[in-house]
């Protein structure tokens, strides 16, 4: 595949001084703000890999597999700064994954009893992983925020993991309903 690089060697030593590299060729400290983001993005995208070594439905499978898959273009995007993408073109979160998402939310809404209090994360090990996600993602989001005040960001690449939190929601429900589970709710009273 094109533009795809080829990992023939995993360690390079270069990030033993603290720095690491970034899409374009620049190098950051690893506790950059930039560097947090897309590293919590790829927390994110490992999350969802554990939701998919549990038993879990094939449908919800199908929809975790595509968002991993943009969640490499949304980590693609963070690392090369804005003001270098026009020389190092690089896949990047558009309009239409923010859109995908919000017709998986949608579709699978439909199928779920209305909420009357709020959910706790739990159930089955799958929607307990989906919460989980949920709450790396939400994180990412706040870094990425963080980051925008001080550089420009993909225009897309804030809504997408603002719908992204929401999508896990729904997923974490639809992954108990699947399973014949209710959901874990919130006892106010407790």
């Amino acid at each position: 595949m094109a533009g795809v690089p080829r990992l023939t060697r995993i360690y390079t030593r270069t990030g033993d001084d603290g720095t690491t590299g970034l899409g374009f060729g620049g190098r950051v400290p690893k506790d950059h703000l930039r560097i947090e983001c897309y590293g919590t993005v790829d927390e994110l995208n490992s999350t969802l890999g554990v939701v998919r070594g549990v038993p879990v439905a094939a449908e919800l499978d199908a929809d975790l597999a595509r968002i991993q898959n943009e969640l490499f273009h949304l980590g693609s995007d963070l690392c090369v700064p804005e003001a270098e993408k026009e020389r190092h073109p690089v896949p990047r979160i558009e309009e239409r994954h923010v859109a995908a998402l919000e017709v998986l939310i949608d579709r699978w809404n439909e199928e779920l009893p209305a909420l009357a209090n709020f959910v706790l994360p739990g159930g089955t090990a799958a929607a307990a992983h989906l919460h989980v996600a949920r709450t790396v993602c939400r994180r990412a989001e706040r870094l990425l925020v963080a980051l925008a005040r001080e550089e420009s960001v993909g225009a897309w690449t804030l809504p997408y993991l603002n719908r992204l939190s929401d999508a896990l929601f729904v997923l974490a429900r639809v992954a108990n309903r699947l399973a014949g589970r209710p959901d874990v709710l919130w006892d106010s009273r407790a």
